[in-house]
């Protein structure tokens, strides 16, 4: 799978795509990550990609010009299918679910916004989507694009050394994950729950099933409020 991802700031993410699950995913060829500098395309002589807004308002704003013929040089260098994702406060929430849906494309393009945002125009004709990590505001749309390739990439086959890695984590159920021990079995009185201990992997996997439900409910409860339907059957299987 390739990233495409557009941006001020490329050396900023470097470090983070060439280091731990991700690097090793790029060595090994089962992922591509590209951090293009976003004023590599503007016509200015003074590589200058901003402009003050019309109508007044404080800050700038990412001009067309530059972002369009980079997402377009972006788009032209990819093969199958591809999505194009502004990350973006104004965007729709991202989670595991659309984690899943992204990897199905061949080619992800991450635009990073900047400063007080971009010109609409440039999102009316090339942006697909837009996305956003929380309902909070950063400097720049860098880190946001580092957790949709970093959540996205991880779920590529060969990436983890098991599916079994993602497939029986947090969210990717809908539900949180369970209690998670190892050495020693008691550590300053506190010791680890027997049926982890025992052997009996039926119910140890109905202990992981319950811990999970009772988990989300306490900490996530918005995570419980899905249809009644999919949730006994949850419940059923761990009875």
């Amino acid at each position: 799978m390739n990233f495409e991802v557009l941006t001020l700031f490329p050396d900023s993410l470097k470090p983070i795509f060439s280091s731990s699950i991700i690097g090793r995913a790029c060595e090994k060829g089962l992922i591509s990550v590209n951090c293009t500098d976003i004023r590599d395309y503007t016509l200015d002589k003074h590589r200058k990609v901003d402009d003050t807004p019309y109508g007044g308002g404080y800050g700038m704003v990412m001009m067309c010009q530059p972002a369009v013929d980079c997402i377009r040089a972006a788009k032209a260098r990819c093969g199958g299918r591809v999505r194009t994702v502004y990350m973006s406060p104004q965007g729709a929430l991202f989670d595991q679910a659309k984690a899943r849906e992204l990897l199905e494309y061949d080619s992800l393009i991450l635009l990073c916004g900047h400063y007080e945002g971009i010109d609409e125009r440039i999102i009316e004709l090339e942006i697909d989507e837009e996305l956003s990590v929380g309902n909070y505001v950063l400097t720049g749309g860098e880190l946001p694009a580092a957790i949709v390739v970093d959540c996205v990439s991880r779920m590529v086959p060969g990436v983890l050394p098991a599916p079994e890695c993602y497939t029986e984590e947090s969210l990717q159920n809908g539900l949180l994950e369970h209690a998670q021990y190892t050495r020693p079995r008691v550590f300053e009185g506190l010791a680890v729950p027997e049926v982890l201990i025992n052997g009996n992997h039926a119910l140890q996997q109905k202990w992981k099933l319950e811990q999970s439900l009772i988990r989300t409910a306490e900490k996530r409860p918005d995570l419980m409020e899905r249809s009644d339907d999919k949730k006994e059957k949850e419940i059923q299987k761990s009875k």
